[in-house]
């Protein structure tokens, strides 16, 4: 595989060889195997496939996070080698090459953007606007993989290409969870082992009332995910929404469920001080 940092690189290895529009994988780095599985799928479709590794500033809320963000390029780069060809290539910038000046743009989604993450992480998405645009221009791709573990992102990214990017075809690919069913992470290795140990508390409760979903009523739904989840030893929970996937609108009561729509339960929490989130179906 190629190793890129700049915008300039990359144009001229398109010139070069003749690169059609490749596939895509954006990423903030510190990979597992949930990344590898989006670089996996991208190959199986397209050739050759880029994977970009930028930690974007503008999409952090609160600078402490930014900070501790996990940052193992050279760790990063020895999994990429193992999964990409030699025509593939990863994409390593700076912070300057994607910004060279402030983003001042704001990008309305509406309803996508103000509920749930939006609601409690307010311009995030904007900036994953703001980041995901520029590396579409500079990268040009043809299709553009991302996991559903980021439910309400993979909406809004869908809605920025169906403006901006009508050319550019949004994969979403499964999540992809570890033994105990916590959902592969980046944040996952900041968790402390007491927190880490009972993090499959997560999946479990999500299951458990994906379940009870036909059955018993939204609010009751809700009662029961805030308490499994507030009875873990040094877990509080942020919200649990039941959510149309297509207007992301959470819904309260299901004389609001609509036909041929699908539901998502979808979970922010923090276990001790690092911030996790989750989705599944629910068959309401």
């Amino acid at each position: 595989m190629k190793v890129f940092s700049t915008r300039k690189e990359i144009s001229l290895y398109y010139e070069s060889n003749g690169i059609p529009s490749p596939g895509f994988v954006p990423t903030m780095g510190a990979l597992h195997d949930g990344h590898l599985s989006l670089v996996k799928e991208a190959a199986a479709n397209c050739r050759p496939v880029g994977v970009s590794i930028f930690v974007n500033p503008t999409q952090f809320n609160d600078p402490g996070d930014l900070k501790k963000y996990p940052r193992t390029l050279d760790e990063d780069l020895r999994m990429l080698d193992m999964v990409m060809g030699p025509d593939d290539f990863v994409f390593t910038p700076s912070v300057e090459e994607i910004y060279p000046e402030r983003d001042t743009r704001v990008f309305d989604f509406g309803n996508l953007g103000d509920v749930m993450e939006g609601l409690h992480r307010p311009g995030h998405f904007n900036g994953v606007a703001q980041v995901v645009s520029i590396l579409f221009d500079i990268v040009k791709p043809s299709k553009a993989f991302f996991g559903q573990k980021d439910f309400q992102q993979l909406a809004i990214i869908r809605e920025l290409a169906r403006r901006y990017f009508p050319g550019i075809q949004i994969i979403s690919c499964p999540i992809i969870r570890e033994s105990d069913g916590l959902a592969m992470s980046s944040r996952n290795r900041r968790l402390l082992p007491e927190h880490r140990s009972k993090a499959g508390i997560i999946y479990e409760t999500l299951k458990k009332a994906s379940e009870m979903a036909h059955d018993k009523s939204i609010a009751e739904l809700k009662t029961f995910v805030t308490r499994q989840i507030e009875q873990t030893p040094g877990f509080r929970i942020e919200y649990f929404e039941i959510a149309d996937e297509m207007s992301l609108s959470p819904i309260y009561s299901k004389e609001e469920i609509l036909e041929n729509r699908h539901y998502y339960g979808c979970i922010a929490l923090f276990a001790g001080e690092i911030r996790l989130i989750d989705n599944m179906e629910f068959t309401l």
